[in-house]
């Protein structure tokens, strides 16, 4: 009689576990439902469009106390491309970008002792992620409608940047704990 009930049981458990199964595959199968849209009076949705628009990610920059073994490790190990190094002295930063096709990452080296990089790196001592740069298609705009805004900036106005645009630095406290870079795009 247990055999029975084991054997019972066996088949109950085969008989849900494939209506399961058939059920899934059934679900997975239909098509997602349309999304309805539903119109709105234009009075009540009367928002003012941005100024400017923000762009895509032009790079994630690296501080790195060592900027030849990175660029090697980049180029040597990696495979990628990377540009020669490029003194920027008005940031007190050498650079090095590294194309990864969709985006780059910018190698930051410290120029000089008052470099903000050498500051980076007297607290992270390996490296790390400094900033991410994103393109804005005005950045004048963007500078004023964030200002208005009580969004900081490490300037007053933007300056030239290692890609011969401007870009104005946002203050990491009121972007997530991030520093973020706008560039013109």
């Amino acid at each position: 009689m247990a055999r029975v009930l084991k054997a019972a049981a066996a088949a109950v458990a085969v008989a849900v576990a494939a209506e399961s199964a058939v059920g899934l595959s059934s679900r997975l199968k239909t098509p997602v439902p349309k999304v309805r849209t539903f119109s709105t009076s234009q009075s009540s949705l009367q928002v003012a469009g941005p100024v400017w628009n923000l762009g895509r990610l032009n790079h994630v920059a690296i501080a790195v106390p060592d900027l030849e073994k990175a660029t090697a490790f980049y180029k040597n190990v990696l495979g990628a491309q990377v540009s020669e190094t490029v003194p920027i002295p008005e940031h007190g930063v050498s650079v090095v970008f590294v194309n990864l096709g969709n985006t780059k990452m910018e190698l930051l080296h410290p120029l000089g002792n008052d470099s903000p990089i050498a500051a980076f790196l007297q607290k992270n001592k390996a490296g790390g992620m400094h900033h991410i740069c994103i393109e804005v298609d005005d950045i004048n705009a963007a500078v004023m409608d964030l200002k208005e805004k009580k969004i900081r900036s490490l300037s007053e106005e933007a300056k030239i940047g290692a890609h011969g645009k401007p870009v104005i630095f946002l203050h990491p406290k009121d972007c997530g704990g991030v520093l973020v870079e706008l560039e013109q795009a």
